[in-house]
């Protein structure tokens, strides 16, 4: 039996099970003069939550003991799968539906049981949550750990080279390869500081004027209008990077005697920049929403213009949320690799000059796990490296950003 058909029958039976539990418990009110704590359809949830938990619980068994390393073409496993464990789960659920149906009775504390699972869901999510975090943390650093042992930090952290090309077998020649990280880190830099110059003055002053000027209906129109560019997907971004921002600022520099590359760090960071403006714009909107109104009146009453409002009193007071969503899209910029890909290239050039032709250490991670070279070669193992190294740094930022927000944020009566 398949498990979409298995889906179909365990839902229908919870349907039933949540229509009679919701039934039993209103005849129970009419046919009782106790008093029922509970919504009938309370007593129909609880109902079904006891009757998905065996079929789950049952599912969570199985998978653990498929991963264990069953043979899952043996006849014994097949014949199980196809059977024996549909039937079980079936069986279970019925068991289950039946029992909480028959538990239901005035005296049941429904209410209190469904408290206790939606608390135990949200622990279990919360705990999923940093189990995957440490999970990502223990794999980068135990793969970063033998990169590092086939090549020395210095020459990572140091290096000013990088060429990570190495022979994939012994017998075939091939150069040992350069990893000084540097000049991927410096092409970071450089795309995220021109993404930052293009969306931290249009967010905000977008931001300032949706807030402080703009109509409640304009406000309506444009607002939505704005955030739509959050919504397009990154390749989209890189496309017109390539296709046009690029093929732009080639013929601009071309025009006035400047040699601009194709696939420059001007490009990329100018569309990335176009990217990160609603998140700039809508993070500062919300921490200028939330000044207080009687800021506004207090220097309205002494005489204050509205650009002088603005400029002295709201934008001083929602400083340190301004600088924790910056530090936030800047995260969100040193992690953009399709933009990068398709606008700056592969080109691992140590340049400040935003003309030419550079790439950030996203983009070298997809390029050095795409491909056939082995798994434990340094080749491969530079990009666990590198991603921890990224990791750390966007980690760092944003402490950096909720250590300033809590630091200087006033606190308003």
């Amino acid at each position: 039996m398949s498990l979409f058909p298995l889906l179909i029958v365990l839902l229908l039976m919870c349907s039933v099970g949540y229509w009679y539990g919701s039934k039993k418990a209103l005849s129970g009110v009419k046919g009782s003069s106790k008093f029922i704590t509970s919504r009938p359809q309370q007593f129909g949830i609880y109902v079904v939550v006891w009757g998905l938990l065996p079929p789950v619980l049952l599912g969570v068994i199985w998978t653990v003991v498929h991963t264990a390393g069953l043979d899952r073409s043996s006849p014994l496993v097949e014949a199980v799968d196809q059977t024996v464990f549909p039937v079980a789960i079936m069986i279970a659920a019925a068991a289950s539906l039946y029992l909480a149906v028959a538990r239901i009775n005035p005296d049941l504390r429904v209410r209190k049981t469904l408290e206790y699972v939606v608390y135990a869901v949200l622990i279990l999510a919360s705990l999923l949550s940093i189990l995957t975090t440490v999970g990502i943390i223990v794999s980068l650093l135990f793969e970063t750990i033998q990169f590092f042992g086939k090549v020395p930090l210095s020459e990572f952290f140091f290096g000013l080279n990088w060429s990570p090309q190495t022979a994939l077998r012994d017998d075939q020649v091939g150069s040992s390869g350069a990893f000084g990280s540097i000049p991927l880190f410096a092409g970071t830099m450089l795309i995220t500081f021109i993404a930052m110059c293009v969306a931290v003055p249009l967010g905000l002053l977008s931001a300032v004027y949706m807030t402080e000027y703009a109509s409640n209906r304009f406000r309506a129109v444009v607002k939505p209008i704005l955030e739509i560019l959050a919504g397009i997907p990154t390749v989209v971004y890189g496309f017109f990077a390539a296709l046009t921002v690029g093929v732009f600022f080639r013929d601009v520099g071309e025009s006035i005697g400047l040699q601009v590359a194709s696939e420059s760090a001007l490009a990329a960071g100018v569309v990335m920049g176009m990217m990160i403006i609603p998140f700039v714009s809508s993070l500062s909107d919300d921490i200028i929403m939330a000044v207080p109104q009687s800021l506004r009146d207090g220097s309205y009453g002494l005489g204050a213009t509205k650009s002088e409002t603005v400029r002295n009193v709201i934008l001083p007071a929602a400083l340190p949320g301004i600088v924790g969503a910056v530090l936030l899209a800047v995260s969100r910029a040193i992690g953009e690799t399709m933009i990068v890909v398709m606008a700056a290239g592969f080109a691992a050039n140590l340049t400040a000059n935003p003309l030419e032709s550079v790439t950030t250490v996203t983009v070298q991670i997809v390029g050095l796990l795409v491909g056939d070279q082995e798994f434990d070669s340094a080749k491969t193992l530079a990009a666990f490296a590198l991603a921890l190294t990224l990791f750390i740094v966007t980690l760092c930022l944003n402490v950096i950003a909720l250590m300033v927000v809590r630091k200087y944020r006033e606190k308003y009566d």
